[in-house]
């Protein structure tokens, strides 16, 4: 094929100029012919790709149908409800709420109801009436021993950093979360003056690397964060052990990426790579942990500490419940997060199969606190591809007291996923540090927008527990969601998760041999 490609090359370009020596104007195709040639050879002497060896020119057609490939089959070949890793159907549905344009369906369901997995909420013959329920539900956070409790949303924004998301999508975030009075997670990067100038509650999340709040060994710094908590945007604390895009691993910030701006914000020497080790420096082990939970309270005045985990190992969870009895400190509340999480970038082994699944990780943590009898100490949320009413219920139904949504406030936000969050060039302006690919996202436009899926999507919870027949969200059980496990065969939660017994752990076999001084 190359000697081929040499051989037409060669007659080509005496076609054309000897055509021009009689026809001057054809001279302009060597316009066309020698960038062509050009770029053969180019392609010939090469030596990273064989197929562009072996096949100047044409090779490059593989190159441009793989960057293609994923938007002709957006847009052109999957179905309305196949669509990975979120489907039209739901992605729909987000649009559609954003823009408050016609959300309704004609013509009934696109899903098959008699396929595997199919899941559906069972209503009442006695419905309540939605114009008589409480259209914003309110969850109060804060245990025992916090001095500043939050009223939060049952639905806000989960934790995305700044550097992972433009200026404007932060901004737009925390102003639809003004708005709407939910709370916008920061994510590990630290506070941001992006996160506070639209005066949005906040949720400051604090992962391994202790950014905004270590000091120059990168270890924790009390000062900082007290400093940091004393704001009054900041409404929670949460400290990160895990998430479940990449649990068990760190992070690392290339020194390119580490402007000035971002290691201000991160406490860190400018143009440095910065590591985030996969574990906490702060603690070693699960009594630790419970005495550092203490110490950010303390730090922050007695606002509402937590930590949120991807379940991995349950005796570690175990672990973690003895240590909240016997040093009798709890934290005041719990986020899991599923191995369904997204995130702008994680190795494809770790996103893919590492992590338990939002539904079986949080049925699993709400029915341990239960079995140790320490569930009323403190507050579920669950996290993980949260999109609609119904997916509300159903992890309140497993035990979650509120929800966050990350990839679902992304689409409010105009995401299209691209699936190309992991190369800076967002073309929504929403994952991407390019200044103007995210000058294209407006934020006073986006920020409604938000502010719309949030409350709608509140709504259609709220409606749909009215439809159960229940007086509140908070009522649903697990008697309440089916599946369908076989073609004739279905099943409730009840069934596939039994909830376990208060205390029922206590002196269980399987938990008396777990420590709480070392993991």
């Amino acid at each position: 094929m190359a000697k081929a490609f040499l051989v037409f090359s060669a007659i080509s370009l005496a076609v054309v100029i000897g055509l021009g020596l009689l026809f001057p104007w054809v001279n302009w195709l060597l316009i066309l012919v020698v960038p062509i040639v050009v770029m053969g050879l180019l392609d010939m002497f090469q030596k990273k790709h064989a197929i562009m060896r072996n096949y100047p020119i044409v090779g490059r057609m593989r190159f441009w149908m793989e960057a293609l490939r994923p938007k002709i089959y957006q847009y052109f070949v999957e179905s309305d409800i196949d669509g990975s890793p979120i489907n039209r159907v739901d992605r729909s549905t987000i649009y559609q709420r954003a823009k408050r344009e016609l959300n309704s369906q004609p013509f009934g369901t696109q899903f098959n109801v008699y396929a595997e997995g199919y899941e559906w909420m069972a209503h009442s013959i006695q419905p309540r009436n939605f114009d008589k329920m409480e259209k914003d539900p309110r969850v109060l956070f804060g245990g025992r021993d916090c001095k500043q409790p939050y009223s939060a949303s049952i639905l806000n924004v989960s934790a995305m950093s700044y550097g992972s998301l433009s200026s404007n999508a932060v901004q737009a975030l925390n102003g639809g979360a003004k708005l709407g009075n939910f709370a916008h997670n920061t994510g590990e990067g630290g506070i941001s003056d992006f996160h506070l100038k639209q005066g949005g509650d906040i949720i400051w999340q604090i992962g391994t690397g202790y950014f905004g709040c270590r000091d120059a060994n990168g270890n924790f710094s009390p000062s900082l964060f007290a400093e940091k908590t004393a704001l009054p945007q900041v409404k929670m604390i949460e400290l990160k052990i895990s998430q479940g895009a990449k649990p068990g691993h760190g992070g690392i910030l290339p020194a390119a990426k580490n402007t000035p701006e971002i290691a201000a914000i991160r406490h860190v020497e400018p143009y440095t790579t910065v590591f985030s080790p996969p574990y906490h420096t702060a603690f070693g082990n699960p009594k630790e942990m419970m005495y550092f939970i203490k110490q950010m309270r303390e730090l922050s005045e007695g606002k509402p500490v937590g930590f949120k985990l991807c379940i991995g190992q349950p005796r570690e969870f175990y672990a973690i419940c003895k240590a909240m009895i016997e040093t009798d400190i709890y934290p005041d509340f719990i986020t899991v997060d599923g191995g369904e999480g997204g995130t702008g970038a994680a190795p494809p082994e770790f996103s893919n199969s590492v992590g338990m699944p939002l539904m079986d990780g949080l049925a699993f943590v709400h029915d341990t606190l239960v079995g140790f009898n320490i569930r009323h100490h403190m507050k579920l949320i669950a996290s993980g591809k949260i999109l609609t009413g119904f997916h509300i219920l159903r992890a309140m139904a497993l035990g979650a007291d509120t929800c966050n949504s990350a990839r679902a406030m992304m689409m409010a936000l105009g995401c299209i996923q691209a699936l190309v969050c992991n190369t800076n060039k967002c073309p929504t302006g929403v994952a991407t540090q390019d200044k103007w690919l995210a000058a294209g996202l407006v934020v006073d436009d986006k920020k409604q927008r938000v502010a719309n899926y949030h409350q709608d999507t509140v709504e259609s919870a709220v409606e749909l527990a009215g439809a159960a027949g229940l007086r509140h969200p908070h009522d649903v059980t697990r008697s309440h969601i089916y599946r369908r496990v076989f073609m004739n065969e279905i099943r409730t939660f009840e069934d596939i998760y039994p909830a376990a017994s208060a205390g029922s752990l206590l002196n269980h076999p399987s938990v008396q041999h777990v420590t709480t001084n070392n993991w």
